[in-house]
């Protein structure tokens, strides 16, 4: 008797918490899972893997791949809020998802309202006085947003926030793992783009004036044939 009800109850148990494991799952965001390849990542969005441009390659690979949702092959349902999703991938695996939220479908939202329909999926947020890297890994001068809402665990977090240029809302998406050792990789990147600036610059002109030259030679002999004083 003891049994049977220690065993009804791990069963009661196990229905009230099955939903909220499930909602707490943070390995993706809509079917996209982070540490997927970039093949899988670009077919499940229905654009062609080409697309993806390469933002570093030493010492690592740094991908990016932009989704439009409503002009691709694969688009959700009429009036997603969603309007852009930007796919990072280091050496070949997704580890950071930005989603720009589109302006007007979400206008009037206050933060209460988008954290209340997040958390009815991913459960409690923390609101952490941070900033994040809301901008591509491309661009020079990094946009700086303040987290809005977050939901964590140990490997992974999702970030509400609002950018800084407009109202629209959006979501960071992250790998922990993977986003630390893809962030080590820019720095890295970064540090030997500039060390190999000025290298660049004289092959470049070098390679310039040997064109310009070579230019020069082929049309010497016809220019000084046809020339007359």
């Amino acid at each position: 008797m003891i049994n049977t009800r220690g065993y009804v109850v791990f069963i009661i148990l196990a229905m009230l918490f099955m939903p909220l494991v499930h909602a707490q799952d943070l390995s993706g965001y809509r079917g996209f899972q982070l540490g997927m390849s970039l093949p899988a990542a670009a077919k499940q969005a229905g654009i062609d893997p080409s697309e993806a441009k390469v933002i570093y390659q030493r010492p690592a690979v740094i991908q990016e791949l932009e989704w439009w949702p409503e002009k691709s092959a694969n688009s959700p349902a009429q009036g997603d809020p969603v309007k852009e999703v930007l796919f990072n991938f280091y050496n070949g695996e997704l580890y950071r998802i930005v989603v720009t939220y589109d302006p007007y479908r979400t206008e009037g939202l206050t933060d209460e309202d988008l954290i209340e329909s997040i958390s009815a999926k991913y459960g409690t947020p923390t609101t952490p006085v941070a900033n994040i890297i809301s901008s591509s890994s491309s661009q020079v001068y990094s946009d700086s947003a303040k987290v809005i809402a977050c939901w964590e665990d140990s490997q992974y977090s999702f970030n509400l926030f609002r950018f800084s240029y407009g109202s629209a809302p959006g979501m960071l998406v992250f790998s922990k793992r993977l986003n630390t050792l893809a962030q080590v990789a820019i720095v890295q990147a970064i540090r030997l783009n500039e060390q190999e600036a000025p290298q660049r610059e004289i092959d470049r002109q070098k390679q310039q004036n040997d064109e310009k030259s070579a230019a020069g030679q082929k049309a010497r002999p016809v220019n000084k044939a046809s020339f007359r004083p």
